[in-house]
């Protein structure tokens, strides 16, 4: 049985299982309380019109020639507890900007510089209005922000 509009498998949704997630269909497009920008984006527009916005997004990422970053193919809905960093500021405190209840386009790629050492990962976010880019060791140790730009 379908539980996305997206196409996202929320069988494999660890977060979803332990915080009563019942997948967008059955949620109204809510699945963590909060409306879902990818299925609202898809019932109005179509999928057809979801993945050029989609397109559009890589190409955007694609297009800020970060060093050491491979080409973007492919984004991918996730929950936002999974990509919520915690960014040091100058305070010496640490804040996260992402919101855990929302759905967002995403990816982590690999630094094209490791060295079999030292592995640095790349981590892209994409809202609505906004794409973000981090940097950061193996398990998301360290994080950095790269660049937050409103579109």
């Amino acid at each position: 049985m379908k539980q996305s509009i997206c196409g996202a498998d929320c069988a494999k949704c660890g977060y979803g299982k332990k915080n009563g997630c019942k997948g967008c269909i059955e949620s109204k497009s809510c699945p963590f309380g909060k409306q879902c920008f990818i299925a609202k984006y898809i019932k109005i527009g179509g999928e057809d019109n979801y993945n050029l916005f989609k397109e559009k997004l890589m190409q955007a990422f694609n297009e800020l020639n970060i060093p050491g970053m491979p080409e973007i193919q492919e984004l991918y809905p996730m929950n936002g507890a999974f990509v919520n960093l915690k960014y040091p500021v100058p305070s010496g405190k640490a804040v996260q900007l992402l919101d855990d209840r929302e759905i967002y386009l995403c990816n982590q790629v690999e630094c094209l510089f490791n060295d079999g050492e030292l592995i640095k990962c790349y981590g892209l976010v994409a809202g609505m209005d906004f794409l973000l880019v981090s940097e950061y060791g193996a398990n998301c140790t360290d994080p950095e922000i790269i660049l937050y730009k409103k579109m």
